[in-house]
């Protein structure tokens, strides 16, 4: 069994069944941020960024998430998050899944919220790229191509996102989340999700 380290958000598990391959990686990965956890995600660091009731947001993101291995991935990351800002800069954060730990965070340090939700898609974009490098052919000029590919999506949705509440939430990738319940259950693996 490898180590198993970082998260891939179902993509290991869609790379193992021939679900995604260098072929179809850019696809599949527009469809995530466009109809699915990338969508999501930046309702709820909005909704976060602009609310005072940051545990309502913060228990429909976590009702949102449509596997267990979503919510350990959003946990975990949440929990880093909170104690890198509550460290840093004092914010009081803690127990947050990690898009509602980044609104808050937004919105303590009044940062332009559009702005740091593109950022995050671009980032969250970037890394599953990087995962998907280490479970495929996938060299690193084609690799970047699909993150600059792919970054005006993060903006538009940043920006689309930015006018919208948590009343818009859905999913249309059920692929990907059935992708993140059978990686539970994967053997071996190199990801946590």
């Amino acid at each position: 069994v490898y180590k198993r380290q970082g998260y891939s958000s179902g993509l290991e598990q869609a790379v193992a069944n021939g679900s995604v391959g260098p072929a179809t990686l850019e696809h599949w990965l527009g469809d995530m941020l466009d109809h699915g956890p990338g969508y999501a995600d930046a309702l709820v660091i909005h909704a976060a960024a602009g609310s005072d009731d940051t545990a309502h947001v913060d228990a429909t993101a976590r009702a949102f998430c449509a596997s267990r291995e979503r919510l350990v991935e959003t946990d975990a990351l949440g929990a880093a998050f909170c104690a890198q800002i509550s460290s840093t800069w004092g914010i009081d954060a803690r127990g947050l899944t990690y898009p509602t730990a980044l609104g808050v965070g937004v919105r303590a340090l009044d940062l332009p919220a559009t702005l740091a939700v593109a950022l995050y898609l671009q980032a969250w974009v970037a890394n599953l790229v990087a995962c998907a490098q280490r479970l495929m052919p996938l060299g690193q000029t084609d690799a970047q191509r699909i993150v600059a590919a792919l970054t005006p999506a993060a903006t538009r949705i940043a920006t689309r996102t930015a006018s919208e509440t948590l009343d818009a939430l859905t999913s249309q990738c059920i692929a990907a989340d059935i992708a993140t319940m059978r990686h539970e259950t994967q053997s071996p693996r190199i990801f946590r999700t």
